[in-house]
């Protein structure tokens, strides 16, 4: 079952959403229930859905801002509604990997759609996270995770994580493969994102911090040099996306595992 969590502030439209819709024939429970972007912020700390349906305007925060301050508390996919159809946000939702952007009054086919692709979606995203942690892994067992991608998977998506794999430690972006897929950088970016939820930058940090991590556990040379070893040319940018990742400092994380680092921060 997937867990799904309902954000709207009027509470006939949430507990006609959470009453009237058959949820177990979708394949998903309704865990929780907030009636702002604040509220709704803490049930997705606290209850980790693998849904959110959110309404875009709310007291407190909107459903924009809530999904963007969540986007690093849980794996999850977002479907937005709206009162009325706005370009301008419907936009801002899909640079924020929003699944779907419904306007109210909502279809019950509709909602059943939309639940679909946030379904595949989340077990995508969950697929890509899991490869990031097991950065550590040989070649050979990344590369038979990745022949794993669920049905639907683009074959570009799999060669652009292949090639981070194979490329992390050097300086790279994803016009390098432009040329080598035939594809322009816009159609790729276009395609990793709505496949990942991740951008292709995001993914590349995201596996260059994970393979720092597994250097920094082990004391595998100093931190600038581990920096330079994983992709990262410039140390204090290093240190900023690894605060950004793993919430705090590459010698605060060598700490937790009993190796020191002399060197500051």
């Amino acid at each position: 079952m997937f867990k799904v969590l309902l954000v709207e502030d009027e509470e006939m439209i949430r507990k006609g959403l959470r009453y009237t819709f058959d949820w177990l024939a979708a394949g998903c429970i309704v865990i929780g229930e907030a009636e702002n972007g604040e509220a709704g912020l803490e049930q997705i700390r606290a209850l980790k859905p693998d849904i959110v349906i959110v309404d875009v305007n709310m007291p407190l925060m909107n459903g924009i801002s809530m999904i963007e301050q969540s986007v690093q508390e849980a794996v999850c996919s977002y479907i937005i509604l709206s009162g009325y159809d706005e370009f301008g946000l419907a936009r801002q939702a899909i640079r924020l990997g929003v699944t779907e952007y419904l306007v109210k009054p909502l279809e019950q086919e509709q909602l059943l759609g939309a639940l679909e692709r946030a379904k595949q979606q989340v077990e995508l995203k969950k697929k890509y996270d899991a490869l990031i942690q097991a950065a550590s892994e040989s070649e050979e067992e990344i590369y038979a995770s990745l022949m794993k991608l669920p049905a639907g998977s683009s074959p570009y998506v799999s060669k652009m994580i292949e090639y981070v794999q194979e490329h992390y430690a050097d300086k790279i972006s994803i016009n390098d493969l432009v040329d080598r897929l035939g594809i322009s950088a816009a159609y790729l970016n276009r395609k990793f994102k709505s496949e990942t939820t991740y951008t292709f930058n995001d993914f590349l940090n995201r596996y260059r911090i994970q393979r720092a991590m597994d250097k920094l556990k082990s004391g595998e040379g100093k931190i600038y040099t581990i920096a330079s070893d994983v992709g990262f040319r410039d140390y204090k940018y290093f240190i900023a996306i690894f605060k950004k990742y793993a919430n705090c400092t590459p010698g605060q994380y060598q700490e937790q595992f009993g190796v020191r680092e002399t060197e500051l921060e």
